[in-house]
């Protein structure tokens, strides 16, 4: 077996564990559940620190999705916290502006601004499923931002990234301390993010929604040419949805649905369980073919058809069907890769964190939160330090598609977290940050599991593939068998090997195992970033 050389070894808990992309901000959860607090609490908690830590990747500038598993009830239930664009949204505007898309930054970034959702969800979340308070679970976030906290290296890398982007307007240079992106080692402050998120923590979703921070968020828009308004932010609402899932191998498979893309996990799952993954090895070049064709006819039909089902029919109950499955897989063969699969993959990366927490009673929350691209849009609303997400650009400007801009609509989502029960109990929480990796992940991660047993930790370890549908490129980790490179490409597969920090592009994956048994957790963070998974 080839695995990336992380050294880890899964961490093991009884009372609690958490797993995300930063190790500061795992601190934050499990302090939460030792203070008494549950898997929802902490989750929130990571959440908002992450904001203060990691924050061209999340904030309340973005938008999040949940599943939440509550052991007493036995089931998964599916927050979305994802913002609407604007009422007035429409492609003409875009289209005079010259554009054939919708951009994600520069002068006319404002067209890609949704309404931030983060902050309703965190709130909604805690009110159903939580035992604390807002204010309660931001305090380490607020401390944070006042007291300052020193950057780690690869956050201080993302963040050199965006410089540029951020310096284009002044707003943005509340995000550059200093007047410039901050280095490995120093210490940041960010004390206009204290002051909104003080703010929220005093007035909760309102004071965001329909205070004064929803009247500078959307005059700035306006004043960079965009569309939202107050009655915009005033309208925004999270929604709690009916999850979806397939099941793999006797394993439930959950995800959030549409306008999320988690659709395309799932599909992929159904097409590969009609293949003896497990009898072809692991990481063998059949097992690679394979899983990367499944997953190409998955990405394929999600981006023809994930739109906002509450405003454009999605056909979830057909894409998910094993007969459709059955026919999708009709067009692999084991010898050659399909010449052409279908729709383009816009964006194949993006800025995003993830994090999971399961307590010590069973209950888990799978959590993601996001900016889309580093900081977003590159638009820091001033005296706020929001960063605002640019997953608008995510609408198609084809009035025929599904995912068509238009008011009041909820774009594609790319962020998705995940759980697999088995026999009636959690058996995994977890996700894989990162644009369109993340169906990818999924599917690596669950294949992993199930086909060839690996634990929590060995899982994300394991060297993985990224498939791009717009090129046809393959993408592979180094470290791969050459033999498997020669045979892929021999098979049809524009294969490219990627190594360094191109390795990011491979997502940031957190995973925490139950036994329902022994209430045993076993939890394993991405050792291609700075994650931590920590417990007690």
């Amino acid at each position: 077996m080839t695995f990336f050389h992380s050294r880890r070894s899964s961490v093991v808990a009884r009372n609690g564990a958490v797993a995300t992309s930063q190790p500061l901000a795992a601190q934050v959860g499990l302090d939460i559940l030792k203070a008494g607090g549950n898997a929802v609490d902490a989750a929130v908690a990571t959440a908002a620190a992450l904001n203060v830590l990691e924050p061209m990747s999340t904030g309340v500038g973005g938008d999040m999705f949940a599943l939440v598993w509550k052991n007493d009830e036995k089931r998964v239930r599916a927050l979305n916290g994802s913002g609407h664009s604007a009422s007035a949204a429409n492609r003409d505007d875009v289209v005079r502006r010259g554009h054939s898309g919708i951009p994600t930054e520069g002068p006319d970034a404002a067209f890609s601004v949704s309404i931030p959702g983060t902050v309703h969800g965190w709130e909604t979340l805690l009110k159903e499923d939580g035992t604390m308070t807002l204010a309660e679970v931001l305090k380490p976030a607020i401390k944070y931002a006042h007291e300052g906290y020193g950057v780690s290296e690869i956050i201080a890398n993302q963040w050199q990234a965006s410089e540029e982007k951020l310096a284009a307007r002044p707003s943005g240079k509340e995000m550059l301390p200093n007047g410039r992106a901050p280095k490995y080692g120093e210490v940041v402050h960010l004390p206009e993010l204290a002051r909104t998120l003080e703010v929220v923590a005093e007035g909760g979703s309102e004071a965001f929604y329909k205070g004064e921070i929803a009247r500078k968020l959307s005059d700035f828009i306006q004043s960079e040419g965009g569309w939202i308004t107050t009655e915009d932010m005033a309208a925004h609402h999270s929604d709690w949805d009916v999850p979806i899932h397939t099941e793999y191998r006797g394993v439930d498979v959950w995800e959030c649905p549409p306008n999320g893309d988690g659709i395309a996990a799932l599909m992929a799952l159904n097409i590969a369980e009609g293949f003896d993954i497990s009898g072809m090895g692991f990481q063998s070049p059949d097992a690679y073919h394979h899983l990367i064709e499944s997953m190409r006819l998955g990405f394929s039909d999600a981006l023809d058809y994930v739109a906002d089902p509450r405003v454009t029919e999605v056909p979830i109950g057909m894409l998910l069907d094993k007969d459709r499955a059955a026919e999708q897989r009709s067009r692999i063969t084991g010898g050659r890769a399909m010449e052409k699969v279908g729709s383009g993959m816009p964006y194949p990366n993006s800025d995003t964190v993830y994090l999971t927490v399961v307590d010590g009673d069973g209950n888990a929350c799978s959590f993601i939160n996001s900016l889309f691209k580093g900081f977003g849009s590159g638009m820091v609303v001033p005296t706020t330090g929001i960063a605002l997400q640019n997953r608008g650009a995510l609408f198609s400007l084809d009035s025929n598609h599904a995912n068509f801009l238009k008011g009041s609509a909820r774009p594609f989502q790319t962020i998705i977290p995940a759980m697999a029960t088995r026999d009636g109990e959690m058996w995994l929480s977890f996700g894989v940050m990162g644009g369109f990796m993340q169906p990818q992940g999924h599917l690596q991660m669950i294949s992993n599991m199930v086909d060839f047993n690996l634990d929590s930790q060995q899982a994300l370890d394991a060297l993985r593939f990224r498939v791009f549908l717009e090129s046809g490129t393959v993408g592979l980790e180094a470290g791969v068998d050459p033999d498997t490179v020669k045979e892929l490409k021999r098979r049809g597969h524009q294969v490219r090997v990627d190594d360094g920090y191109d390795r990011v592009g491979y997502g940031g994956g957190q995973i925490v195992s139950r036994d329902p048994d022994t209430g045993v957790l076993i939890a394993g963070s991405e050792p291609r970033k700075d994650g931590a998974a920590v417990g007690y």
